[in-house]
């Protein structure tokens, strides 16, 4: 009965959790990565997606009329007009212009008048128009634009409306067969996964763009009746725009979220200026850089627009990148002529699917007598978001909530798993297995024994500090897939920390790829400084020995830096009173991590500060590296490299590097200079023989320098 109990809190209280995700919006950015990864992995191009091209001014457009044509920016009329012109000989079903015409051109009335009787010629073409909410150009729908958007107003209609919109310019309003608006919001995060479909303005329906560019390719009579559709909230929608045969369902914002085909480029996309040009030398007879323009637009839906950088007009979409924003419309016509577009599902039906995830993982809990129960109950409750959310996506097209429900799965996992191990008294089996992880074992005996050490406070102790960090880390984990990446930081980290752990070291913490760790606390070790150098060393010769095998497994080659001090610092339980770490605070640990950082400079991937080195009492081959003055401290610092375990023998180049050492220290730069160079290509002699070459540069005399190497960078 008591378990049973416990599952009722621990459900209880994992659904207040949701709940507080939920309505507190946390919940709503993990949701949209969510949705974007189903988006990335479950787009595939149908039929209607290769009815819709794209004519891109991209950057190879704008250079081209630059040089050839010496055009600026903007382009005169003329050019969309030589688009429009080719687009219509080729027999596109209809095209729309992704651009604002709301100025009279620069080169004149016969320059508009050139687009507007291209736009005439074709019969089927959009031109954009922005709504908005505030006072714009027009108040009223302009009388030149009278015939355009041949579409009746029917019952309440599921449309924006807008008290304000900039339309083109008279001559191309009235030539236009349909005016398209171009406005859409992102959602919070700035990527853009819906569409408003409908807008309406001066009491006439404004479509979008895409769905105006969808409409003007019908092959039926100019006209339509545009409807609201009856809301189904069991069926996942809030309403939906139907006009004649085809419909989209709306969300209660009124718009329409996308179902992307792909990443940028899937729907096929022709540079602006092959386009032109063909159309140029089909005027004079001439072959055209596309040669077969009929079968590539041929009964196509084609938008022009912009992907050139900057012409400003890029847009973060849930595949990936920023891609041109006709790719929006591209997307909104082809889910209008395949009639998928996503829904979102009810509110009611996601919280009950969360109410009863909730109480299924903490009954599971508390059924489950054994490891291996818990375990598969763990994975079953935690793979139940995730399944339903693509099951439901690919089949249903619902865009089923997964960070509500898996957060309060795993709260009940977790709440539940909690009140079993306080009933069953295993607190002191949790405070042994959690604290083994970044503890020694000696360590974990004495705090059981001593549990009073487990509380806030801290104490001035003289440590050893150990940061580390992988070279590189960001280039390689972007081109990992995230399984991979987590089993390769698993298994580096795995292996630095049983050295670690060996040298009876205590773990501070991970911070990504970065270990942090300290000797001579809780537990005082009087070799501190020795047991750290050591774990150092052996950490570089583990890391060398699996180099290899990882860069074969994961295309990535691990390089890790090491920063060493000794220094006084507070060390002890530090937190809140009811969660704290048992952590380091002071200058020489900032110390360390800069040392850490200060490899970079030299090439180096060990270096140790003077304080550190001494500690050792020359236990150690290795060399030093010089003075350094890192970035945030005054005092320069001498700083030493190992090179190897007590009893190894010094790097054939140990002398020839102190003689050059000895040079650059008494100021003879050419000198040394030189010696150094002879040991290149090691990389810090390399850095070294820089340095003096420039310094024998810089100074005429010797001397003139205080042997300090000023670092400007972490």
């Amino acid at each position: 009965m008591k378990k049973w109990l416990s599952s009722l809190i621990a459900a209880c209280a994992a659904l207040a959790v949701a709940a507080i995700l939920q309505t507190s919006g946390l919940a709503r950015y993990w949701e949209w990565t969510l949705s974007d990864w189903r988006a990335r992995l479950l787009a595939k191009p149908t039929p209607a997606t290769d009815l819709v091209k794209l004519v891109l001014v991209d950057q190879a457009s704008l250079d081209w009329a630059s040089s050839e044509q010496s055009l600026p920016w903007p382009w005169p009329r003329e050019m969309y007009a030589a688009i429009v012109d080719y687009l219509t000989r080729c027999g596109a079903r209809a095209v729309a212009l992704d651009i604002l015409f709301t100025e009279p051109s620069s080169y004149g009335p016969e320059d508009d008048a050139a687009l507007a009787a291209a736009l005439t010629r074709n019969g089927h073409a959009v031109a954009a128009v922005f709504p908005g909410t505030l006072p714009g150009r027009h108040d009223r729908w302009p009388a030149a634009a009278a015939q355009a958007n041949p579409l009746r107003l029917e019952g309440g209609i599921a449309a924006l409306e807008n008290p304000s919109a900039i339309f083109p310019v008279d001559a191309l309003a009235a030539s236009a067969a349909w005016l398209g608006s171009v406005r859409d919001r992102p959602d919070g995060d700035g990527v853009f996964r819906r569409s408003a479909p409908m807008h309406t303005f001066d009491g006439r329906p404004l479509p979008s763009l895409g769905l105006a560019c969808a409409l003007a390719g019908e092959t039926g009579p100019a006209s339509g009746e545009l409807a609201a559709c009856r809301a189904k909230p069991w069926r996942g929608a809030h309403g939906c725009l139907r006009i004649g045969s085809a419909s989209a369902p709306l969300d209660a914002d009124g718009c329409a979220r996308l179902r992307f085909r792909g990443p940028s480029g899937v729907h096929a996309a022709y540079s602006a200026a092959a386009v032109i040009q063909s159309e140029l030398c089909l005027r004079e007879g001439l072959e055209p850089p596309i040669p077969d323009g009929a079968a590539l637009f041929g009964g196509k839906y084609v938008v022009v627009g912009f992907s050139a950088p900057g012409l400003k007009d890029l847009r973060r979409t849930p595949t990936g990148g920023d891609s041109p924003g006709c790719e929006l419309h591209a997307t909104l016509i082809d889910n209008w002529l395949a009639g998928d577009f996503l829904r979102a599902p009810p509110a009611v039906a996601g919280w009950t699917w969360t109410v009863a995830l909730a109480i299924l993982a903490a009954l599971a809990t508390a059924a489950a007598r054994n490891g291996l129960e818990s375990a598969a109950v763990w994975t079953v409750s935690g793979l139940a978001p995730f399944a339903a959310g693509f099951a439901l996506w690919r089949w249903a097209g619902l865009e089923w909530p997964m960070a509500v429900p898996l957060a309060a799965a795993v709260s009940a996992l977790g709440i539940g798993a909690m009140l079993n191990y306080l009933a069953e008294g295993r607190q002191k089996h949790f405070l042994k297995g959690a604290f083994r992880r970044y503890l020694s074992p000696t360590v974990v005996d004495q705090l059981i024994r001593h549990p009073d050490r487990l509380r806030l406070g801290g104490e001035r102790r003289e440590l050893t500090i150990f940061f580390s960090d992988l070279q590189g880390f960001s280039s390689f984990s972007e081109r990992l897939s995230p399984e991979d990446l987590t089993h390769l930081l698993n298994d580096y980290l795995t292996d630095m920390t049983d050295i670690i752990l060996e040298e009876g070291g205590t773990l501070d913490k991970y911070e990504g790829d970065a270990i942090i760790a300290f000797w001579g606390a809780p537990i005082e070790q009087l070799d501190h400084a020795v047991r750290a150098v050591r774990a150092a060393v052996r950490c570089q010769r583990r890391l060398a020995e699996r180099r290899d095998e990882w860069a074969q497994r994961y295309g990535a080659v691990l390089k890790m830096r090491v920063g060493i001090n000794t220094g006084p610092v507070v060390v002890g339980n530090m937190g809140s009173n009811q969660r704290f770490d048992y952590t380091i605070l002071g200058d020489a640990a900032n110390l360390a991590s800069r040392l850490e950082g200060a490899n970079k400079a030299l090439g180096t991937y060990l270096m140790i500060s003077e304080s550190a080195w001494t500690a050792t009492g020359g236990a150690f081959p290795g060399r030093e590296l010089g003075a350094l003055r890192v970035v945030g401290r005054h005092t320069p610092v001498r700083v030493w490299e190992a090179t190897g375990l007590p009893g190894d023998p010094p790097p054939p180049d140990a002398a020839p590097y102190e003689a050059a050492l000895a040079l650059a220290r008494a100021g003879d730069w050419s000198a040394a200079a030189a010696a150094f160079a002879a040991l290149a290509p090691e990389p810090a002699a390399q850095h070294h023989a820089d340095r003096c070459a420039a310094l024998a540069a810089e100074h005429a005399a010797p001397g003139a320098w205080d042997a300090i190497w000023n670092l400007t960078q972490k």
